[in-house]
């Protein structure tokens, strides 16, 4: 008989993927599948839900046609998905009503503007740990029920689902069966009170969202349903979700307090183990849920930069001097210093500490001497001051110096990148053996619930150091660089206002 694993769906922001995970904790298989973005608008950003589900459908077929390993051999799913993105479906048939609306979407940037200037700041503050921003789910939910053609009658009557892409995952692998979210990824919607656990009627009212379209809110490590035997084969207890930075920090296992991780995907999310206190920002960071296990509750404090592998993607796809994006490194590599150029890449605003929808994509410094090398650099370069930027505030409300950051996604196996990180920093960076941490902690999520893994102190010993990098660049050089990124930072803020 073939042992068991676990199956994890990651559902990202550009692709799909499906990683099977063995007993130890390593990968036996991955399938990933790209899929559509599109851009309606400048600052509006969506998905075909269908397209979603169709790409991790596939991957998961392929996955396990490519590995051999069937449902028979799969103890539990894990999901973990982009947040914030917003689904809106008819609960009878399951088709959604207009696109997703994605987390880097900007189109009701006014309409958080004027929450704000109505005072609403600090009750949101208070009840979410969110900051009023147009990146959370509540004003997107919003946009569509005033904005689609008899869709807020249809909500109001009770016949539609809202869900963020995990709540979307969990009714199409069940067969429309479960309409369900964790805490996590309700935690990211601006509708949710972390403390109290519980969809904020105050919040529904000001943001006029009926209630009986949100999903039921339940535990990151709980079986939520199982899986339709026409869609998997067999039927699959789905025992794990969280929302991807969330499942990163488990996967990463900062299970203690005072532990911290940054994730280098399309954009960078730090999130810091604060335990069983929720650290209110008074710094512009984000308190949020790291997850719940069982009756237990642990908070996390988080910054999120919009823009990161993604500044790396434009340098393929829109500038075209890269051919792909692990050629990034060696572009960069090519030229000793960035030659005085510093790169805001502000392309759909800047997310913490700045929180400014209005800032635009600023390249500063360029010379008849600039090249293409010093272009890739410096876009390498502001990936790490976006993250120290974030760091140095989440020090600011934690109240001690971190001494160490655990990195993964993408961008974390640039060895050029992670050292200027570590030097920029003046800490080291960790990188560890296990690579896909967002889907392993999904994977970890879900065996606990099933009994898989029998603890968490089990789980501890399976996570391994890859490299660690150790800052080593001259103070006065560190100094010189943050002096430049400040005023390119300057220079790119309040550029324009969004189109609608």
């Amino acid at each position: 008989m073939k042992q068991k694993y676990v199956l994890a769906l990651d559902q990202g922001t550009t692709s799909s993927r499906a990683i099977i995970f063995n007993k130890d904790g390593r990968i036996a298989g991955v399938s990933k599948k790209e899929f559509t973005q599109l851009y309606p608008r400048p600052g509006w950003v969506e998905h075909d839900p269908s397209e979603i589900w169709s790409s991790q459908a596939s991957v998961i077929s392929e996955l396990m046609a490519k590995t051999g390993i069937t449902g028979e051999y799969i103890n539990s799913i894990g999901i973990t998905n982009q947040r914030e993105t917003t689904i809106v479906w008819d609960r009878k048939s399951g088709e959604p009503v207009y696109n997703a609306i994605v987390w880097q979407d900007r189109r009701t940037a006014a309409t958080c503007d004027r929450l704000i200037a109505d005072g609403h700041s600090d009750t949101i503050m208070k009840r979410t740990g969110l900051i009023p921003d147009a990146y959370f789910s509540a004003t997107k939910l919003m946009w569509i029920l005033d904005n689609v053609d008899g869709v807020r009658k249809r909500a109001e009557k009770g016949e539609l689902c809202f869900g963020t892409v995990d709540s979307w995952l969990l009714w199409k692998i069940t067969g429309g069966r479960e309409h369900a979210t964790d805490v996590t990824n309700a935690s990211r919607t601006m509708m949710y009170n972390i403390h109290t656990l519980e969809w904020d009627n105050h919040l529904l009212d000001l943001f006029n969202i009926p209630e009986a379209m949100l999903p039921e809110v339940r535990s990151c490590s709980e079986v939520f349903g199982v899986s339709d035997k026409h869609i998997m084969g067999y039927k699959i207890p789905v025992a794990g979700i969280a929302g991807d930075q969330q499942a990163a920090l488990f996967g990463q296992l900062c299970i203690d307090k005072g532990m911290v991780k940054n994730t280098y995907g399309t954009g960078c999310f730090m999130i810091l183990n604060t335990g069983d206190e929720a650290v209110i920002s008074s710094n512009r960071l984000l308190t949020t849920i790291a997850w719940m296990i069982g009756d237990k509750l642990t908070y996390g404090l988080e910054g999120s930069v919009f823009i990161a592998g993604a500044v790396i993607q434009w340098l393929r796809d829109g500038l075209e001097i890269i051919g792909s994006a692990p050629e990034s490194e060696k572009v960069a590599a090519g030229v000793e210093d960035n030659g005085g150029v510093y790169f805001v890449p502000a392309l759909a605003g800047l997310g913490a500490p700045h929180w400014d929808p209005y800032a635009r994509g600023t390249i500063t410094g360029i010379t008849r001497g600039t090249s293409k090398g010093h272009i890739s650099r410096a876009a390498l370069e502001s990936i790490a001051f976006q993250v120290r930027d974030v760091l140095i505030a989440m020090q600011k409300d934690f109240g001690s110096e971190l001494s160490g950051l655990r990195v993964d996604g993408g961008a974390s196996e640039n060895n050029l990148l992670m050292q200027f990180q570590s030097d920029i920093l003046g800490i080291d960076v960790i990188r560890p053996a296990v690579m896909e941490t967002t889907a392993l902690g999904a994977a970890y999520l879900a065996g606990l619930a099933t009994g898989y893994w029998d603890s968490i102190e089990t789980l501890k010993k399976q996570w391994h150091m890859d490299n660690t990098f150790t800052p080593g660049m001259d103070d006065k050089l560190v100094k010189n660089h943050l002096l430049n990124w400040e005023k390119a930072l300057e220079r790119a803020k309040g550029w324009g206002d969004i189109i609608l």
